[in-house]
């Protein structure tokens, strides 16, 4: 496969491949080497690819070992979850601290899930990926991912209604 042909099957998703690796690595950095990484593996595969119903998929379970492998190792001890794909539009100066504020507690909310949670609510909601390439990905079946995906954003709602309450439970 030429150069060409091959920028031409990878560019529709390259850029999930950054935003999939951002999610689970703490920098850009991190995540423009597990870009790069997943391309040159990618790109070693490159005569074998036709055979593969989906590239894409193919491109996101290899970003997501990757991934994981790097937050096992020992350099990654340190490494958090950031997403910075959030943007407000306009609002008070007051409601965009009090947005941001909310985030701030979404994503250490987020960053306190399980890992398989993790992938699967960016994935879903930030990537959004239907369930049956999720699950295809992440070699699950599609009613499983649904559960996780069910049980994440529970968490995350039970949690920040908890944070908003500021301790005060309502009768």
């Amino acid at each position: 496969m030429k150069q060409q042909e091959f920028l031409q099957i990878i560019s529709p998703f390259k850029d999930k491949i950054f935003r999939v690796a951002k999610r689970l690595l703490v920098s850009i950095e991190e995540a423009e080497d597990a870009t790069q990484e997943v391309l040159v593996r990618l790109w070693n595969k490159n005569e074998g690819l036709q055979k593969y119903n989906s590239v894409e998929a193919l491109a996101m379970t290899m970003t997501k070992n990757y991934c994981l492998d790097q937050l096992k190792s020992k350099r990654a001890s340190n490494l958090q979850l950031v997403h910075s794909n959030y943007g407000d539009h306009s609002p008070g100066i007051d409601k965009q601290i009090e947005d941001r504020d909310s985030w701030n507690w979404v994503e250490k909310i987020i960053n306190d899930l399980p890992e398989q949670q993790k992938i699967i609510i960016q994935m879903r909601d930030v990537e959004e990926y239907e369930f049956n390439e999720i699950a295809s990905v992440l070699d699950m079946n599609e009613t499983a991912v649904r559960v996780a995906l069910s049980r994440a954003r529970k968490t995350i709602r039970e949690k920040l209604l908890e944070k908003h309450s500021y301790g005060i439970k309502s009768s």
